[in-house]
């Protein structure tokens, strides 16, 4: 599946062109043009990684990290730091701060886009993978195929976009409205309910008994007044 990069700069020229290198490398990409903006972005389009840049007017980036690494929800969200500043002192600040990366300006695109697949690699392996697994599932995004313990499960195409969500952060919570963000797309008005209609039909379909007629055990955990989840068997 595409991660979705948050790229936050104030110059329009430089998030132009980290757009157009990301997006080209297969990445989606959100971008804002100021810190807050960017801690907005990051509840609302729930980015896999963020390209953040130091100097900014008001909330720099040093700031936004230091926010993003306060709150629960985002203490362990991927950050790159791009800054002008390339002193060893400014560096310890920013990776102590909590970024994950820090690329001094200027630097070249191809080089970006081997350090986000990289930070990907080690946060979020699945996103990088053909086929992702959690438990006896099995998805394949290229070919929408899905089985559970070798054995085809037939989905729609909004039960099988629900699926791939979860299957990239197993065991995380999400949110009806993430959820309707993330398939439906952002800004699209749905009614939340709709979340429920088609996840039930997701459990159906991953819940139906075995060819040999076996049982199969709930893999989705619903968490009353929140959202779904994939939940361990054992």
């Amino acid at each position: 599946m595409s991660a979705t990069i948050l790229i936050v700069d104030d110059e329009p020229a430089q998030l132009e062109l980290l757009r157009y290198n990301l997006e080209k490398a297969g990445f989606n990409t959100v971008q804002a043009d100021n810190g807050q903006r960017a801690l907005e972005l990051v509840a609302e389009a729930d980015p896999d990684l963020v390209v953040l840049d130091w100097m900014m007017p008001e909330a720099s980036g040093i700031d936004v990290c230091r926010e993003l690494r306060a709150r629960s929800a985002t203490r362990l969200l991927p950050i790159i730091l791009l800054s002008a500043r390339g002193e060893e002192g400014d560096r310890a600040l920013g990776l102590d701060t909590g970024a994950d990366d820090y690329i001094t300006k200027p630097f070249s695109p191809r080089e970006l886009v081997a350090r986000v697949k990289a930070l990907l690699r080690r946060a979020r392996p699945s996103l990088l993978q053909d086929v992702m697994q959690f438990e006896d599932l099995v998805l394949n995004p290229d070919t929408m195929r899905v089985t559970r313990n070798d054995e085809a499960i037939d989905l729609g195409p909004k039960e099988f976009r629900l699926l791939c969500v979860l299957m990239e952060r197993p065991e995380r919570v999400f949110s009806r409205a993430q959820l309707l963000d993330k398939v439906w797309g952002h800004g699209v008005y749905v009614e939340e309910r709709t979340v429920d209609v088609h996840m039930s039909r997701l459990r159906r379909a991953l819940n139906k008994p075995s060819l040999g007629g076996a049982p199969r055990r709930d893999i989705i955990r619903t968490v009353r007044g929140t959202g779904y989840a994939l939940a361990r068997l054992n």
